[in-house]
């Protein structure tokens, strides 16, 4: 629902249940099986708007106790990682579940999410997140230290948010199909040029680098300019695909040269 000061309330409607703000109560019952896109009152005469949430305000609102993967990330990645309906994918770790959420979201109603995760107590808070959100049966999740291997095998896509990515790449090509997607996300530069590294010992080709940046602007006729406030800097993104041992070196492409030089 949004307020008329724009803010946005998540609710699960339940028959009977109430839902309190600021601006007054709204009954379930007055939403429950009639159309969105309407109008409604709380008792205190406030107007609401109910619709139904997308999935970028599923994620963002997913309970957090470390920082999550923003969706313009995760709407790059499913795409680079070619999520869909049907696919089995890993994810290690789990944190409080964001991207678990988009790719469960995005692999119903036949594929399979397999989420990995060392800290018990995160992997708890992403069940209960999931579980709100009712995508919790489309993942498995597991408490367990990648370094002894993934349990899966032959997956179509495999993504890596751990603090170290490059000592895991032996485990990550041993789960992955031929001509699967690998993925991973980290904070700074040095980690990109550690996973850059790992990668060059393994059969990867097709690898990629990015930065998402993504600038808001106010929507008013009459004034319209960037945001005042910028999320910036959220991380970098690294993908890859897997190919039979031998090949990566037959494809591989010389740097490209500093056009600066020589001039």
């Amino acid at each position: 629902m949004l307020s008329p000061d724009d803010k946005r309330f998540i609710i699960r409607l339940v028959p009977g249940a109430e839902f309190h703000t600021h601006r007054g109560r709204i009954r379930h019952d007055d939403i429950l099986g009639l159309p969105l896109g309407r109008k409604i009152m709380s008792h205190l005469g406030q107007p609401f708007v109910v619709l139904q949430p997308s999935t970028h305000d599923l994620i963002m609102n997913v309970g957090r106790s470390t920082t999550i993967m923003y969706p313009k990330e995760i709407g790059y990645a499913l795409l680079k990682l070619g999520v869909g309906p049907g696919k089995r994918v890993i994810e290690a770790g789990t944190g409080s579940g964001a991207l678990t959420a988009a790719l469960a979201y995005y692999v119903r109603p036949d594929g399979r999410v397999y989420s990995y995760e060392v800290r018990e107590e995160m992997q708890r808070l992403a069940v209960r997140n999931l579980t709100r959100l009712g995508l919790a049966e489309f993942v498995e999740f597991k408490v367990q230290d990648i370094s002894a291997g993934f349990e899966e095998r032959e997956v179509d896509a495999l993504f890596l948010d751990v603090r170290e990515p490059w000592l895991y790449l032996a485990q990550a090509y041993a789960a992955l199909k031929g001509g699967g997607f690998f993925g991973a996300l980290v904070p700074t530069t040095n980690q990109i040029v550690g996973l850059l590294k790992g990668l060059a010992e393994y059969p990867f080709v097709d690898v990629e680098v990015a930065e998402i940046i993504l600038r808001f602007y106010k929507p008013i006729p009459e004034r319209v300019r960037p945001m005042d406030r910028l999320t910036a800097h959220t991380g970098y993104l690294l993908f890859a695909r897997k190919v039979q041992p031998g090949l990566a070196g037959q494809l591989g492409v010389a740097p490209e040269e500093d056009s600066s030089q020589g001039k």
